[in-house]
């Protein structure tokens, strides 16, 4: 019964996502102006991306601009700059989400841009359900958010409640066993010791 309840605050706990944000009506303003001419042309269909995970393996992304493009763009973007070489996977709960991305490894950074969140709050359809193996964008209270961090969903249960409130873009294809070696060498966190993250040597987009 401890282990339930422990398990539930935690959970609701970790629903509570991500880092947080700031800022002026002005700087919001000029963010939105570059945001609107940054992400002028997007992509569509199926992209490809694989990421490699220092001392644990490969795993492949299938990103799916047609369902999230402004996401899957900015991933994309991000992933040919480099800017997830060398970062790390900073959270971890059990049966929920393995979180990377931060370039600060605190869950408080993010790239130069935050995006619009394409999921259904937020007035945007998205089709792509939260379940083991998908991939979605890590946001503030403001749903417009989301930059650079990203989570993998860990099971069908808990996930889906993330349904509608966080822009999922695509899922995990080959190697899930790749992230469960991961999860498993973990202690849960919503910060895990600087020295214990683990680390993305390669993010690169294939197709």
């Amino acid at each position: 019964m401890k282990k339930t309840i422990s398990a539930l605050l935690i959970f609701l706990l970790a629903v509570t996502m991500l880092f947080a944000t700031g800022c002026s009506k002005n700087e919001t303003s000029e963010k939105e102006e570059a945001q609107a001419t940054s992400f002028a042309d997007t992509l569509s269909g199926k992209h490809h991306v694989e990421m490699t995970i220092k001392n644990y393996g490969t795993i492949t992304l299938e990103l799916d601009a047609n369902e999230a493009p402004i996401t899957v763009t900015n991933f994309i973007d991000l992933c040919n700059e480099g800017f997830y070489d060398g970062l790390t996977f900073h959270r971890y709960v059990e049966d929920f989400v393995l979180q990377g991305g931060d370039p600060l490894g605190t869950g408080t950074g993010g790239s130069d841009y935050e995006i619009k969140g394409e999921f259904s709050d937020n007035g945007v359809e998205n089709n792509i359900s939260h379940k083991r193996g998908v991939i979605s964008m890590a946001r503030s209270s403001d749903p417009n958010s989301a930059s650079s961090q990203f989570f993998i969903c860990l099971s069908d249960f808990y996930s889906s409640s993330l349904d509608g409130s966080y822009a999922a873009f695509g899922e995990v294809v080959e190697g899930m066993d790749v992230i469960d070696a991961v999860c498993d060498d973990l202690i849960e966190s919503n910060c895990i010791d600087v020295e214990n993250q683990p680390v993305i040597e390669s993010a690169k987009v294939i197709d």
